[in-house]
C-alpha cells in the first residue's frame, strides 16, 4: 500500500486537548469486522462485547516525566530535553532530542532547576539528537527522584496548552507500573478499576504485557512504498503469565483483544511457530500496514489516530482497510475526537 492512501484531513477542532471528565466515560466507536457495521457507544460499554473466557492484554508501560526544561552554561539560554533512552544506568547516560538544536553541542553543559542537575553533552545522534551525560553522585534511584521533581508530563506538541497538575494522573493508564514510555499507551487511559472489575465479574481474564513507548511510535512516515518505512526500535517483555492466559484462550476459542497498537505490536512480536504466544523479551522495529495476518488477537481497543500514521496502519491491517477509513470519515462528521485524549475505537 501507498503512504497516500492514509491521507485524510483532521481539523484542528477534533484534536482533544483534554480527556473526558470519566476515562470509561469517553465515546467509543464500535466496528464488527464480518458485517461491516458501525455502532456508536459510550466506553463503558465495551463489557457487552466480551464473555466468560476471553481476554484482554494491557500493556504496562510507566510514563515517566521525561521533558526537561533548562539552560545553557554561559549563555543561560532556554533549553528542553527530551530524554529519550537510559544507555547506562550507572554513568546517567541517556539518549536526548534537544530544542533548539543548532545551540545544543558537544561539550555543552546543560542546567536544570537552580543547578539541582547538570549535563554535558556527549555526542551528535541526529540532526537533533544528542547523547548527554548527568554529571550525577547518586545512584539510580536518587536520579529517578530528582527526574521526577524537575521533569514534566510528556503531553504530545498537538495538545496546545500547558501542562496542568491532572495531566499526571491522566495522561497514565491504571495499569502502568513498569517505567520506561515516553508517551502512554492511549487506548488503556479508557478503563477504570471499576471497569475492569466489571469486565471480571463477567469472566474475562486480564494479562499484561510491557513496551515501553518511544517516541519513534509517532514518528511521520516519509516514504511513499510503505514496505521501505523503518520503525524504531522499541523494548518489549512477554512474560510467563500473558502466554499462559492468551493461549488458553486461543485453545479454547475465546477472544484476545489487544488494548492499544503498542500491545498488539507486543503480542505479534512473540509469536511461535505454531501461531501462539510465546515468552520473549528484547526489541521489537515490527511495522504492521495492509495486508498483514494478524496470528494472535481477535479485537483491538485504540484511539482515532492521525493521518498516515503508523497507528492508523495497524488499525487498518486489522479492521480491514475500506472499513477503517469509512469509520474515520464517520467519526469526523459525529465529531468524535481524536488522538492521546479522545475517543475511542473497539474493533470485533
Amino acid at each position: 500500500m501507498k503512504l497516500s492512501e492514509f491521507k485524510f484531513d483532521l481539523p484542528n477542532s477534533l484534536i482533544a486537548n483534554h480527556p473526558a471528565d470519566n476515562r470509561d466515560e469517553a465515546r467509543m466507536m464500535v466496528l464488527h469486522r464480518s458485517t461491516g457495521k458501525i455502532e456508536h457507544k459510550v466506553f463503558k460499554d465495551i463489557v457487552n462485547y466480551f464473555d466468560d473466557g476471553d481476554v484482554m492484554v494491557a500493556n504496562d508501560t510507566l510514563v515517566f516525566p521525561a521533558r526537561l526544561y533548562g539552560r545553557k552554561e554561559k549563555t543561560g539560554a532556554k533549553i528542553e530535553v527530551f530524554l529519550l533512552r537510559e544507555l547506562n544506568a550507572e554513568m546517567h547516560l541517556w539518549d536526548v532530542l534537544v530544542d533548539p538544536a543548532r545551540k545544543i553541542r558537544v561539550g555543552n553543559k546543560l542546567y536544570f532547576g537552580d543547578g539541582d542537575l547538570v549535563a554535558e553533552v556527549i555526542d551528535n545522534t541526529t540532526s537533533r539528537g544528542r547523547t548527554i551525560r548527568f554529571l550525577f553522585d547518586g545512584d539510580s534511584v536518587a536520579f529517578d527522584k530528582i527526574v521526577e521533581t524537575l521533569g514534566e508530563t510528556p503531553l504530545p506538541k498537538y495538545i496546545k496548552r500547558k501542562v496542568e497538575p491532572a495531566d499526571k494522573e491522566r495522561f497514565q493508564t491504571i495499569f502502568a507500573k513498569n517505567k520506561g514510555a515516553v508517551s502512554a499507551p492511549t487506548a488503556g487511559m479508557h478503563f477504570t478499576k471499576q471497569l475492569v472489575k466489571r469486565l471480571q465479574l463477567k469472566g474475562v481474564d486480564m494479562a499484561y504485557v510491557t513496551m515501553h513507548i518511544g517516541l519513534g511510535t509517532f514518528r511521520a512516515v516519509d516514504v511513499e512504498d510503505l514496505t521501505k518505512h523503518k520503525m524504531d526500535s522499541e523494548n518489549f517483555i512477554v512474560g510467563t503469565e500473558p502466554v499462559k492466559i492468551v493461549n488458553q484462550a486461543l485453545d479454547n476459542k475465546n477472544k484476545v483483544c489487544a488494548i492499544g497498537t503498542t500491545t498488539m505490536r507486543t503480542l505479534e512480536s512473540a509469536v511461535s511457530a505454531g501461531n501462539r504466544l510465546k515468552e520473549r523479551e528484547g526489541w521489537t522495529d515490527k511495522f504492521i500496514f495492509p495486508p498483514y495476518e494478524f496470528k494472535i488477537c481477535s479485537a483491538l481497543v485504540t484511539n482515532f489516530h492521525q493521518p498516515e500514521s503508523t497507528l492508523l496502519m495497524m488499525a487498518a491491517a486489522f479492521g480491514g482497510f475500506d472499513l477503517v477509513m469509512k469509520a474515520y470519515e464517520t467519526a469526523k462528521k459525529e465529531k468524535y475526537k481524536f488522538l492521546t485524549y479522545g475517543d475511542a475505537m473497539l474493533i470485533v
